[in-house]
């Protein structure tokens, strides 16, 4: 009965989020990483969104707690940061049950969170593991095509860009960008003063991300 009560629960945030309108959440998470880097990338990637791919959603995102009820409100959550990442067990629980009732992760490494997220993913799915993405993936060709996959924005350890994902039954429930750094790439131009043609294709693959997060 509380399983049944639990789900209906769900259920019901998720069918608001649905009436209230499109929006997007960042994670905030444990540990002492910089969860909250890449201030203006979310909402210039939301503003491309509206724009080139006729998504409605608010403008400003919102900041939700890993272990709280408030990320069944989000059919999109993105996480980024530097270093250190930490769930408790409760904290796990709420977002493998968010994951699995429908909602989306995007973590976006912004160098050198990976080590510690691959440690704490294994306590929100400690019977699955990440799979690399190939060219020919959905999420590649979605309103930008990207037939090689995921594009390279920034340079740190002359690594290739991957992007790794979380499936269950076929559905991709969360994708892990790395080396990459498309939230850089998202940030206003005077931040990091990358071509535009990079910025251009980071808010591409990007807008790719969400819409598939919309559809799925």
């Amino acid at each position: 009965m509380k399983l049944l009560t639990k789900s209906l629960f769900i259920l019901t945030f998720f069918m608001i989020a649905l009436v209230q309108g499109q929006e997007l959440a960042i994670l905030k998470y444990g540990g002492g990483g910089d969860w909250y880097s890449n201030p203006t990338a979310l909402p210039n990637l939301i503003k491309f969104c509206n724009g080139n791919i006729g998504t409605k959603i608010a403008a400003k995102p919102k900041t939700v707690e890993a272990g709280s009820i408030g990320i069944f409100q989000y059919p999109y959550l993105h996480m980024t940061g530097h270093g250190n990442v930490f769930f408790t067990e409760e904290e796990a629980q709420n977002l493998r049950t968010y994951l699995l009732s429908g909602g989306f992760l995007h973590i976006d490494d912004n160098y050198g969170m990976e080590p510690y997220l691959v440690r704490e993913l294994q306590k929100v799915f400690p019977d699955k593991q990440l799979e690399e993405l190939g060219g020919d993936h959905p999420i590649f060709s979605q309103r930008f095509k990207f037939p090689n996959g995921l594009p390279k924005i920034h340079e740190h350890d002359g690594k290739r860009p991957q992007a790794l994902g979380i499936f269950d039954q076929g559905r991709l429930l969360l994708i892990f960008t790395f080396e990459s750094d498309l939230g850089d790439g998202w940030e206003d131009p005077a931040v990091h003063n990358d071509p535009e043609e990079v910025r251009l294709r980071a808010l591409q693959m990007g807008a790719n991300i969400v819409e598939y997060a919309f559809k799925s």
